[in-house]
């Protein structure tokens, strides 16, 4: 038998229809919508440690300059520390597959280039989903690449490099910093577009086509611009056009599109963040982003670094990211590449 507590008495009606409201409140609180209604203040709040960006390629060259600027700044307007750790290898695949794998709180982002949008389509296997594991943040700029040849080449032009190609056929050269780079699809591209032939030659970075046109022993190099300047500069090549959709920002050089209107490739530059990562933080790090890159002083350093400034939203990068592996998956499956 149960004894009742002399000293309890049942609640009122109104004592319990008090009770039951409460109750309620605290249920409500775990339902979806109400912790859809704290991602904003979190987001207002972030970042409250330190964020690490990670870095898929080696320390050196314009990609990891820009990346690393921009870190600095966000530091500064974040009051937390922006770590660069870098984690190169497997076609930029090593870097994206860490930050897949990551906490989706914000506090690791990535940063990836157009290898991002080709390893699908190059790579028989991925560690991770391309568009399910990963989000986009912001495109950051683009990239422009650069054909040149020797300087006793004989062509001056895009227009005569095509014509002398279509005479001689198969007897063309060029050199890329390796297989299934932009730089080799953009240059299979333009055969395809123009509809001649060269070889290609993929190296193992810049530096060996480089010294390999120069020797003579290739005809021609495909490049980031920047990387093959200071030796057109010098006379050392001879720039035969730039493969974006318009001149690189303070040059004029020709482009492949004055020649072939409609034709344009550019390296992408971006920032990407597990998936998962509430919608707000996203937009959070994109809006200050964005304000650094628009910043006209950090926009005058991309622009040294042969890079022009995107700063696009989330769903513009992921839209973006999305055509380009479309694009990319055609030129792959068309011209038989494989990776090195």
């Amino acid at each position: 038998m149960t004894r009742q507590n002399p000293h309890f008495s049942p609640p009122s009606p109104r004592r319990r229809e008090l009770l039951g409201t409460g109750l309620g409140l605290l249920a409500g609180a775990s339902l979806p919508g109400f912790a859809q209604a704290a991602a904003p203040a979190a987001a207002a709040t972030f970042p409250k440690g330190p964020v690490k960006l990670i870095v898929p390629f080696a320390p050196g060259g314009p990609t990891d300059t820009v990346g690393r600027l921009i870190a600095m700044k966000l530091q500064e307007s974040w009051g937390q520390p922006v770590i660069v750790d870098y984690k190169p290898g497997a076609g930029t695949a090593i870097g994206a597959d860490f930050v897949a794998k990551a906490p989706p709180d914000g506090l690791t982002i990535g940063m990836v280039n157009s290898s991002f949008a080709v390893n699908p389509s190059l790579r028989k296997t991925l560690p991770y989903d391309t568009l399910k594991d990963i989000a986009g943040i912001t495109q950051i700029a683009n990239l422009q690449l650069a054909i040149v040849a020797r300087p006793d080449a004989p062509f001056n032009t895009l227009a005569e490099l095509i014509a002398y190609a279509k005479k001689n056929p198969g007897k063309l050269t060029y050199g890329t910093p390796g297989a299934g780079s932009t730089t080799h699809l953009g240059a299979e591209l333009l055969k395809r577009e123009a509809g001649f032939d060269m070889l290609h030659a993929p190296f193992k970075g810049s530096s060996p086509a480089h010294t390999e046109l120069m020797g003579g022993r290739i005809d021609l190099v495909v490049d980031p611009f920047l990387s093959v300047l200071p030796f057109v500069k010098a006379g050392r090549m001879k720039l035969i056009a730039t493969l974006g959709d318009k001149p690189v920002p303070g040059f004029s050089y020709p482009t492949v599109a004055q020649t072939l209107p409609g034709f344009h490739v550019n390296a992408l530059l971006g920032f990407i963040a597990p998936h998962g990562t509430p919608p707000a933080v996203i937009e959070k790090i994109q809006s200050d982003t964005r304000r650094v890159l628009l910043d006209p002083e950090m926009r005058k350093r991309v622009e040294e670094q042969g890079m022009e400034v995107v700063a696009s939203t989330p769903a513009q990068f992921d839209a973006f990211v999305q055509s380009e592996m479309k694009r990319w998956a055609r030129v792959i499956a068309d011209a038989g590449i494989q990776p090195e």
